[in-house]
């Protein structure tokens, strides 16, 4: 396999806090299933993740955020449930496997995704 795309975000918590607050519309256009309703840091965190795999794939048009969901195994480890949009995108990139690595700090979240083929 070859790496096709890299992507990396970070996300200011209390900002990304704050815009939810004065937007509550917002948090429905961005998540959906087992990420509704997490704390802050952690939508953060999947906000940035959904960022970086916009970017890994070279940010195309189009895509809609729910069809990219970050979900955990038993393990804690997170990964995207990919559908619709986003699922369409990867296969035409050639997109085999999609690693996804979550963190947040300091008041920071951030998300590296990258591609392979």
């Amino acid at each position: 396999m070859s790496v096709l795309g890299i992507g990396i975000d970070v996300c200011d918590i209390d900002r990304f806090a704050a815009s939810l607050e004065r937007t509550p519309a917002l948090a429905a256009k961005l998540f959906v299933g087992d990420e509704v309703g997490r704390p802050a840091a952690s939508l953060a965190a999947r906000f940035a993740a959904k960022e970086a795999l916009a970017k890994a794939l070279g940010a195309p048009a189009g895509l809609d955020w729910h069809d990219a969901e970050v979900v955990c195994e038993a393990s804690g480890r997170p990964r995207f449930e990919l559908r619709g949009t986003v699922a369409a995108a990867t296969a035409a990139a050639g997109v085999a496997t999609v690693h996804l690595s979550l963190s947040h700090d300091a008041g920071i979240a951030s998300a590296m995704v990258v591609l392979e083929g």
